[in-house]
This record gives structure tokens, sequence and C-alpha cells, in this order.
């Protein structure tokens, strides 16, 4: 081929006001433009009313955009997303939102909507599975959101596949984006997740869509939590707590009283730390008893932990700081439901197995970080800064951290320790019994 021809422009090629030949390209509808002259205000997230969901959001929900929420069966996902439209609804006079339902039927949905209070003239619902269906109710209601409950629940008609498989939930949710991008309407797709938690169906379901949220909480417990995993509109390490009542659900911007039994003495086999649940600091109370037994294997019960941690622990107090506890039940559990895995937490664990074992309470006030390792050295944990503020806020009054330099909060006593012996002794707990040899460190 001649090296002109190649160079040449597009539009003095045979072909380029139409269907090129042999490279199916076409002359584009709207031609591309300067980024500095694309406008960014149709992309402007909208508050859907509710602080916790959209500071997961990344401020709100923006137009045009596909949310995928998921999470296990009685969660509270559709209690959740009815007080999502209503509150849409009384945004303005100009806001409408379509809930479709295809698991539930009108009057199921009517009678959660009365228990919940979230009953708007301009909330409407359509019990429908069928795709083509729900796009002539989007085209008569012109909503500006768009719930979609389930998105494995959903049929396109024209494509092959039962309902629920790869093949339809890949092309129910491609319709669907479709839709949302072309029209700016909001739509959040409610998904279902497997047994081991991750959101069921196609892996390429999780690349379609623009934010993926997990909403997780114990069935024995109120604690719900909006846990971002995707976000291209914001951070993806957010999370929203959640109240389920009988009434409906309710968002706890202040979770504190959730995670803690607030008393005025301490009790022996207490500990309080602070988690990091993404970029939000989370009080944490851990507990533990320590029991004499008469079996040969003594037992090991652990909730809201790390099983594995907490064996560890046991080990480094019995090796490294005379806390025999081989011969004894020992019990460890979070307060309130809450789950946490951070190495973080291990030395409020090994404070509060120390206390219960020696029946001695930690000093009142105070806040626990820390790793530990095998060695009985505490290693430093990330954002102890953002830890011991927010400690501080709820009015604890001294801290023991790891030994590296940090800012201070102000009215905060911090105690810099490098082992477990020093921990020990600055949560005083170093008082042996008779025949007991020194801590180390």
């Amino acid at each position: 081929m001649d090296e002109v021809s190649v160079l040449a422009p597009v539009a003095s090629r045979p072909g380029a006001s139409g269907l090129r030949s042999g490279t199916g390209a076409m002359v584009p509808t709207s031609p591309a433009m300067p980024l500095t002259k694309v406008s960014s205000v149709a992309s402007i997230a909208k508050t859907t009313g509710i602080g916790e969901l959209d500071r997961v959001l990344g401020g709100g929900v923006v137009p045009g955009s596909v949310v995928l929420l998921a999470g296990e069966p009685g969660v509270g996902k559709s209690t959740l997303l009815l007080e999502v439209v209503r509150r849409w609804a009384e945004r303005s006079d100009t806001d409408r939102a379509l809930y479709v339902t295809a698991e539930e039927s009108a009057g199921q949905v009517r009678l959660r909507a009365d228990r919940t209070g979230a009953v708007h003239e301009r909330v409407y619902l359509a019990a429908e599975s069928d795709l083509a269906t729900i796009f002539g109710h989007v085209d008569q209601v012109a909503p500006t959101l768009l719930i979609i409950d389930s998105v494995q629940t959903m049929l396109a008609a024209d494509v092959d596949g039962v309902i629920g498989g790869v093949t339809q939930v890949r092309a129910v949710t491609s319709a669907l984006t479709t839709l949302a991008k072309t029209s700016g309407i909001a739509v959040l797709l409610v998904g279902h997740v497997t047994k081991d938690g991750a959101v069921a169906g196609p892996r390429s379901l999780e690349h379609l869509v623009d934010v993926v949220l997990h909403f997780e909480g114990d069935k024995h417990s109120t604690l719900r939590m909006v846990r971002g995993i995707k976000n291209r509109f914001g951070a993806a390490d957010e999370v929203g707590c959640f109240e389920l009542r009988e009434g409906g659900i309710r968002e706890v911007s202040d979770p504190s009283g959730l995670f803690m039994h607030h008393r005025d003495d301490s009790v022996a086999g207490t500990a309080v730390t602070v988690t990091m649940d993404g970029k939000r600091p989370l009080p944490a109370e851990v507990q533990a008893l320590v029991a004499t037994t008469q079996m040969p294997t003594p037992r090991r019960a652990v909730s809201g932990l790390d099983h594995a941690r907490v064996a560890m622990i046991l080990a480094v107090l019995e090796k490294r700081c005379n806390v025999k506890v081989a011969d004894k039940e020992v019990y460890a559990a979070t307060v309130g439901g809450m789950r946490t895995t951070e190495p973080a937490v291990d030395l409020a664990l090994a404070l509060a197995v120390t206390s219960a074992h020696r029946d001695k309470p930690l000093p009142a006030h105070t806040v626990v970080l820390g790793e530990v390792g095998l060695a009985g050295e505490i290693r430093r944990v990330t954002g102890v800064d953002r830890r011991l503020a927010e400690a501080a806020r709820l009015g604890f009054t001294s801290a023991i951290v790891p030994d590296v330099p940090g800012e201070t909060p102000s009215g905060m006593r911090i105690h810099r320790v490098s082992d477990m012996g020093s921990a020990l002794r600055a949560a005083g707990l170093d008082v042996r019994r008779r025949g007991e040899p020194d801590a180390p460190g």
C-alpha cells in the first residue's frame, strides 16, 4: 500500500463518509470533545437523604449510574431501599421513584411500606419480572430513580437461558446499564449472594455496574453495615452503620453505643480498643472470661474474633508473660455483634485475658491499641492518630499504644509500650501471685 494513502486523513479515504469496507468503522454521531469542554454538572451526586448510605456512595447517587446492593436473604435490603425511595420522592416534585419487585407481590411490599412508613404518592410500585415490560413502566412513570429487586429474578425474553443463569443476568444487567446511561436514570439493583458471601452470578456483573455495595448483618443482632466494594465515584473502603428495628431501618451516625457497654466502673476481663473499618474508626469492647475446669481439654470459645489469633495470643501470654491458662477455659468475645480480625485488637485481647486471669480490671477510661508478635513485642498499627482522636472524642483519657512517635490528642495520657511486659505494667496488671516470676521486659 502506498505510504501517502496510509497517512492521508480519514475524510479523504474511500468509505470515510459511511461504513468502511472491511473495518466496520462508522462516522460518529457526535464528535469527540476536548476534556476541558465536557460538562460534569450532570454527574453531580444527588443525596438520598440517608447520611450513612450517602457516605458509602461518595456523596449520593449519581444520575445515570448503576448501583448493585448485595446481601443475604432477610438482612434488610428491601427495607433499606424502601426508605431510599421514600426519601428520594420527598426531595422535590420532579423526583419520582419506581420500585420493581419480582420476588414479592405488590401487596406484600405495600404492607412493609406501611409498617416502615415508606408510603409516598411519588413512589410507584410494579410487580414484574419481564424486562421489556419494565421498560414500558419506565416510559410511563418517567422516574429519576429505578429499583430492581432483584436482578437475578428478571427475564430478558429475547435471550436464551434460565432466569438467574449467567446469560440472563448478564443480558439484564447490560440492558439496565444502557438504560441508565442513555436516560440519566439512577438504577439500584438488588443482588443475591452465595453461601460464601460473594455476589451471585457472573463476575462480569460487578464489572458492568458503577458501584458495588455489600449489606451485612447477623440475624441475631440488629446491627447492619453497608460496605463499599467498588465505587467509580468515591472511595471504595467506606462503611455505613444501620440498626434494623421493627418499625424499619435507622442510620447510626455514631455507632459507639452499639459496640461498647457503658459503665461507670471498670470490670475485670474487659478492654476497649478502636478498630478501622475502611477509613472509619469504630470503638470495640473486647471481653474475656477465664474459668477453672475439671475437663482434660479446656474449652476455647470465641465470638466476633479470629480463632487463630486468639489461640496465638493465649500462647504468647503463657510463654512470655507467665499467664497460665493452658488448664483453664477461656471465652473471648466482642460486644454488640461486631466482627473484627485486624491485628490492632491483639493487645486489647491480651490485656482482657490477663485482667480476667488475675481478676483485676484495667484503669478506667483507657483504650488499648497494638499488634502482638510471637516474641511478645508490640508492633505498630495503622491510623493510630485517627483511632486516638476517636477515643478522645468518646471521653477516654488514657491510651496504651505501640512505642512509635505520633501526635497525642489534647487531654489524653499516652503510654507507649514496646513489649508485653511494659504493656502489663502500664495497665497495672503486673501484680504477680506468690511464686510467679516477673513478666519479661
